[in-house]
């Protein structure tokens, strides 16, 4: 199989890294990027070859699957190219829902593969916390707290914020993590009924005027709520939640590496341990590239035929409608429904 990386940005070499780990040889692996020191530097640290022209790089690469790791306002636009030459693709997470019904249609028509990214869902914490959810060992659940908090000039530290898509109020540092984290939450606990939210700036970041860095949400399952905090002022990244349920609590804070659960009637923690494995130098350690190997790996196992991807565009598309339900209940001071058939 032979692969061509659309984007040669931070994402695009670590989709190059993954490739590599899953025993792509640098022949089998290409890349386009219109930067002409992007195009160098994959080239030079990965020995692949690089185009400055798309069609080029198609005709002379012949690839079997694409990886989008472009800005996400500009996903569309390879979406809809890679449907139109009946290629199986790969998309990072998105926060904007550009010609998206029409990339599923087209997408349905072609009977491609499309599988939008989810990589939190193959965090081992992530994946230990679903297993406990679904197999009910907390009991019914009454609410969770879940924060997820970056610094946003520590995303990118060899790049000021205004050099990249993070300084652009549609895809802005903070209002694009909401549905990376909602990808994985609504797996495991299906979609909420309403929900209501509050998003803003708070604090000056220097390239960052125009974006807003904090959005909190109280999202409604009928039975239980989740509230939901993701910013880009934290100065320590940071991701932690707490569940209550009837019968026990679940604590989770990614600095200790565990998932800890309180069982009353016996009046002690369980202590669940996991390993991210490595991190790539320059990266927080706790964000291992293990997951972002097995989230390729998962869409190479589905272009060759052995299994669905973990997500779907229709439901990528219902998570991008929950963000901009969040946005509207803010601007018009209520709770909102959320219309999926509209």
């Amino acid at each position: 199989m032979k692969a061509l990386v659309i984007g040669l940005g931070s994402m695009g070499k670590r989709r190059i890294r993954c490739l590599k780990a899953l025993d792509f040889a640098p022949a089998d692996i290409a890349g386009f990027d219109t930067r002409q020191d992007r195009r160098e530097e994959a080239a030079s640290l990965h020995g692949v070859a690089t185009y400055d022209d798309f069609d080029k790089a198609v005709a002379a690469h012949k690839p079997d699957a694409l990886i989008i790791s472009v800005p996400p306002d500009a996903h569309h636009i390879y979406m809809k190219k890679a449907a139109a030459l009946r290629l199986p693709f790969f998309v990072e997470a998105s926060v904007v829902d550009t010609d998206m019904e029409e990339v599923i249609a087209l997408c349905n028509q072609a009977g491609i593969v499309a599988a939008p990214s989810s990589t939190l869902y193959f965090h081992p914490a992530i994946q230990t916390v679903a297993a406990i959810i679904r197999e009910g060992k907390l009991g019914k659940i009454s609410n969770i707290l879940y924060h997820s908090g970056q610094y946003l000039p520590d995303w990118h530290t060899y790049e000021h914020v205004r050099e990249y898509y993070v300084s652009n109020p549609a895809t802005g540092g903070g209002r694009e993590i909401v549905p990376f984290e909602l990808t994985w939450l609504v797996d495991v606990l299906g979609f909420p009924k309403r929900v209501a939210g509050m998003f803003r700036k708070t604090i000056e970041i220097e390239g960052a005027e125009g974006i807003d860095d904090t959005y909190n949400a109280l999202l409604d399952y009928g039975d239980f709520m989740l509230n939901l905090c993701v910013d880009v002022v934290s100065r320590a990244a940071t991701r932690r939640m707490v569940i209550n349920g009837e019968a026990k609590q679940l604590r989770w804070d990614w600095d200790e590496n565990a998932i800890k659960i309180f069982d009353p009637a016996a009046n002690a923690w369980e202590t669940i341990p996991y390993s991210m494995g490595k991190a790539q130098e320059g990266y927080n350690a706790n964000i291992g590239e293990n997951m972002y190997i097995d989230e390729v790996a998962c869409f190479l196992g589905a272009v060759r035929g052995e299994g669905p991807f973990v997500n779907t565009m229709e439901r990528d598309h219902q998570v991008l409608k929950t963000l901009f339900a969040i946005e509207q209940a803010d601007r018009e001071s209520r709770f909102v429904p959320i219309d999926f058939a509209g």
